[in-house]
């Protein structure tokens, strides 16, 4: 019983500091919920932009451009191992990358922004 009690209190008290620290958000005097959101995406949707081009598509590019290497790598073994080269592994990776890198200059017209 002493057990479900601290659990009782710990969920209390996380209920009162969300209560406390919590702030009701409004609209502007007009009560334009709808235009609210569409000001704010409008100011944040630069940075989104700038955020996704420099970090995102630049870390998936890394990403790919590791793969693509590490697959032609065991290819080339298994080409050795076999004397069959398979490429439909590092040809996949090698269009999703060139997609990835290219993606930047047409994404954002695609998108509207």
């Amino acid at each position: 019983m002493k057990a479900y009690k601290k659990i009782a209190l710990v969920f209390c008290l996380v209920v009162l500091l969300t209560l406390l620290f919590s702030m009701t958000a409004f609209a502007a005097g007009s009560g334009d919920v709808a235009g609210a959101i569409e000001s704010t995406w409008t100011d944040a949707s630069s940075q989104i932009k700038t955020v996704v081009n420099k970090v995102v598509f630049p870390a998936i590019d890394l990403i790919l451009a590791v793969f693509f290497f590490a697959k032609l790598g065991m290819a080339y073994f298994d080409y050795r191992k076999h004397g069959q080269f398979e490429w439909a592994g590092p040809a996949i990776l090698f269009a999703c990358l060139v997609f990835t890198l290219t993606a930047p200059t047409y994404i954002w017209t695609i998108l509207g922004m």
